[in-house]
């Protein structure tokens, strides 16, 4: 994806940008332009010295020498004034587009991985993406708050100050040009060689982030374990592997501004000796002589610091390339266009077939039919491809054969966002904000009042437990709940699914994570929840499914057995087994 070099990239990303890009350009321009003035109002000041009534202000028509020095302090203050304000407006510029880059840049990054797929996220470490959103786009934002300007500065700088050298003695401007070529050839060279290093660099801080956020997130585990030495050792070896790729950039990058300053001297010598030579013979004027040394200073001082601003530039480069890349990713989920109408809630499962990436057949030619309102559940051992089907269901796949069918029309032909809507999910791995109860139970439909609020949680058998907190429904819940028990966490979760009040309902082991008595009290829920809705069910627990209209058994990815509970029973097949492992005996009733 990085063909394209990295600031033509970030350049055509930034178009919506480009007048405020263009305006502190200028800015930054006429800043070096008023910076580099006043080694010519030194050498103005020597040739009033020398010649006195014959200086350069004598072209002007003023010839007294007080005259012609109350002028010079008059441009001298005008010169700051001038570049004092320029500094100010274009940093103000520079800064501001940095800060509206970022925000953009952040927010796009964001937003296009929420519509990726969910196999992305599957191959891809949580810390490392943060590490692009974060770490990349800050060094981007630094890059335009400073890097940019310096780059700028430094082009206009050799420029501005080779036309003067021209116009002061074509020799000695010719002989100021003579490092330039070196200088430009020498970069390019170290740019080349430092752009794979940057690569590896932003790589290996992505996997550091990502150690690191894995880590927190399993604090728990890592303290039962007494892994804490552990764990540290395999952040140590991420953070070395990181450090060591910093050390091999960084012996390139420190070699640049010495080896650019010995270039630079040969000629500042050149320039030294001529002009020194040229002026005493009298060919050049004293006060032009001061403003070649003083100039050719100006000069020297920041092409030594090219190193540095070309270091900075291939950070931001390496980084960029991230940011747009993560942003050219494809889609492999693309909606459809059809907005589904009056959702009857019929499921048909047409020969379906699904392999992932590295795992082949997970499912092979499923076939199911649920009706309106129907309730099937889905049981079977581990890694039977019950969740994969829930997952087509929910179009966080594609199927690799077959189709997905929703009131007779395939949810490929849906628009995306319109379908999911109609879907509740109801899962064993609760997701809550990190905010209030209130907040958490109003993810499921934004629009809900207050009074809508409490009744949903009243139903998912959760309202009395959150009158009893010390702020009630503003209580915060921490990140990811974790103030709260599991059956908590599950109950808020089911009260989050009665308030959208979908036509569809996914129930994905609900139960699986608590105790006897939460588990009771989450069933009366759901058995509430599952009215008049197509309901399908993941269990874990058999007994939650006795009442379902339809079971399926996978196993290896395929149908073996289908039915009632009853039915199931008297097949006396993997079902029977699973029932007796479960109960300790036969169900008598069948």
């Amino acid at each position: 994806m990085s063909e394209v070099k990295p600031l033509s990239r970030l350049l055509e990303y930034t178009r919506p940008h480009r007048t405020q890009m263009y305006l502190a350009t200028l800015y930054s321009i006429l800043n070096k332009l008023l910076d580099l003035a006043p080694p010519v109002l030194i050498g103005a000041a020597v040739d009033i010295a020398v010649r006195q009534e014959n200086s350069v202000f004598s072209n002007w028509g003023y010839t007294d020498p007080i005259q012609q020095l109350i002028i010079l302090g008059i441009l001298t203050w005008l010169v700051w004034f001038g570049e004092s304000l320029f500094e100010y407006i274009f940093k103000l510029k520079w800064r501001n587009l940095a800060q509206t880059v970022q925000h953009s840049l952040r927010l796009d990054g964001y937003d296009h991985l929420q519509h990726l797929e969910v196999e992305y996220f599957e191959d891809r470490q949580t810390g490392g993406l943060m590490s692009i959103l974060n770490d990349d786009v800050n060094q981007l934002e630094r890059f335009l708050d400073s890097g940019a300007n310096d780059l700028i500065q430094v082009i206009t700088t050799v420029i501005t100050i080779s036309i003067m050298f021209f116009l002061i003695n074509p020799i000695i401007g010719s002989i100021a040009l003579i490092p330039i070529p070196f200088i430009i050839l020498f970069s390019i060279n170290f740019q080349k060689r430092l752009e794979p290093r940057y690569a590896v660099m932003r790589d290996k801080v992505g996997i550091l982030n990502g150690r690191l956020s894995n880590n927190l997130t399993g604090i728990s585990t890592i303290k039962s374990y007494t892994n804490e030495d552990f764990e540290l050792e395999r952040i140590r070896k991420s953070s070395i592997a990181y450090k060591d790729s910093n050390i091999h950039v960084i012996k390139l990058s420190s070699a640049f501004s010495p080896l650019i300053r010995m270039i630079i001297v040969m000629g500042f010598l050149g320039m030294l000796i001529l002009g020194g030579v040229f002026a005493l013979n009298g060919t050049l004027e004293v006060a032009e002589y001061s403003v070649i040394i003083f100039l050719i200073q100006r000069l020297l001082w920041p092409l030594t610091r090219l190193g540095e601003t070309f270091d900075n530039y291939q950070r931001a480069m390496a980084s960029t390339n991230r940011i747009l890349d993560l942003l050219k990713t494809p889609k492999q989920i693309i909606s459809g266009t059809q907005v589904p109408k009056n959702i009857k809630g019929e499921i048909h499962l047409s020969g379906i077939s699904f392999d992932y990436k590295t795992r082949p057949n997970i499912l092979s030619d499923i076939e199911i039919k649920v009706s309106s309102g129907d309730t099937v559940a889905f049981v079977g051992p581990t890694g039977a491809g019950k969740s994969t089907i829930t997952k087509l269901v929910l179009r966080f796949y594609d199927p690799t054969k077959g189709s997905v069918m929703l009131d007779g029309v395939d949810i490929r032909d849906l628009d995306l966002d319109k379908y999911r809507e109609a879907i509740g999910l109801v899962s064993q791995d609760v997701f809550l904000l990190d905010g209030s109860v209130y907040e958490n139970i109003l993810y499921g439909n934004h629009n809900a009042t207050e009074e809508q609020v409490i009744e949903a949680a009243k139903i998912a058998e959760v309202h009395e437990f959150v009158e009893s907190l010390p702020q009630g429904y503003h209580t915060l819940v921490g990140e990811r709940g974790q103030k709260l028990s599991g059956g908590q966490k599950q109950r808020i979760s089911i009260a989050r699914a009665v308030l959208k009040n979908p036509p569809i309902l996914i129930l994905d082991e609900a139960t699986s994570n608590v105790d006897n008595e939460t588990e009771a009290a989450i069933q009366r829920s759901l058995d509430k929840l599952i009215v008049d809705r197509t309901t399908l069910v993941i269990a874990h627990r058999l007994s939650t499914i006795r009442n379902a209209d339809c079971i399926y058994v996978l196993d290896n990815g395929k149908m073996v057995e289908q039915g009632t509970h009853g039915k199931l029973l008297n097949l006396n097949g993997q079902y029977a087994s699973l029932w007796r492992v479960q109960t300790g005996e036969r169900d008598t009733i069948y």
